[in-house]
């Protein structure tokens, strides 16, 4: 059976990030998308210039018409604008409670543009943490939910990972992709163990969405029955090969950070 999953974050007009680039990943790796649209952005590859937020109580209606007709095996968070929003998505969630939820505590556009309302922060470390399977930050995302300095080394990616942890969150995968390193690093702790994960560093502009793209993988995986550590393992390897195959595409005018290829295994 094909397993049914459920976006909840921002639309990207560009098709690169948000909404547009989680339904190309859970259909990529075999599993039929759905989205619940959280705000509206106008950006490109350069960067993000408008943010137009719908209402809270339309937000949970959306998610509650998909909850009441359609069978959800993972949920993926992206992008949440304000804190009415998180508690709204939290309150749904935990009324139908599904079986895998992975949030991708969006902050910060890969362009550098600040995404999210003050009291965002704290609103997902009391509502949405204890819910999240795996939350799945990048540095300065983990550095602010954590009230810590950003890491700049392993053993950094380590302490905010365990930092998330005792804030509430059941597993932390703090992406260490702002590092250098001929590798991207990630950490994951679930409260009894730490496990690094380790990728070749692609040379490429082509990373708009990468985020979007990792934490819809693993929802995907977790939908299609992977343990998370496998969830993870193979949606590193998914967005690595995205990454490796991105410069065929011809997105943007090479001045900003075009998208990812989801499709590298199916377009020839």
């Amino acid at each position: 059976m094909i397993p049914n999953v459920l976006s909840i974050a921002g639309s990207d007009p560009s098709g690169g990030a948000g909404i547009q680039a989680d339904l190309k990943t859970f259909s990529a790796l075999g599993c039929y998308g759905m989205a619940a649209i959280t705000a509206l952005t106008a950006q490109n590859t350069r960067g993000v210039s408008g943010v137009h937020v719908p209402p809270a109580a339309f937000v949970a209606d959306q998610i509650e018409a998909i909850f009441a007709d359609v069978t959800v095996a993972a949920v993926k968070i992206g992008m949440l604008a304000n804190a009415e929003i998180v508690m709204a998505v939290a309150e749904c969630l935990a009324r139908h409670n599904p079986p895998a939820i992975v949030l991708d505590p969006v902050l910060v556009a890969t362009s550098g543009d600040s995404l999210g309302a003050p009291g965002v922060v704290d609103a997902m470390r009391m509502h949405l943490f204890p819910l999240a399977t795996l939350i799945t930050p990048n540095i300065p995302e983990a550095a602010r939910l954590a009230d810590m300095s950003e890491a700049t080394d392993l053993a950094g990616l380590e302490g905010l990972a365990s930092r998330l942890h005792e804030l509430g969150a059941r597993a932390v995968l703090v992406k260490g992709g702002h590092l250098t390193g001929e590798t991207a690093e990630d950490v994951l702790f679930d409260g009894e163990a730490l496990t690094h994960y380790s990728a070749s560093r692609i040379d490429t502009r082509n990373t708009h969405g990468t985020g979007c793209t990792l934490s819809s993988a693993i929802a995907a995986h977790l939908a299609r029955g992977m343990s998370l550590p496998e969830a993870i393992r193979a949606s590193k390897a998914y967005l690595t090969a995205a990454l490796e195959a991105s410069d065929v595409l011809n997105v943007g005018d090479g001045q900003g950070h075009g998208p990812v290829h989801h499709f590298r295994w199916l377009w020839t």
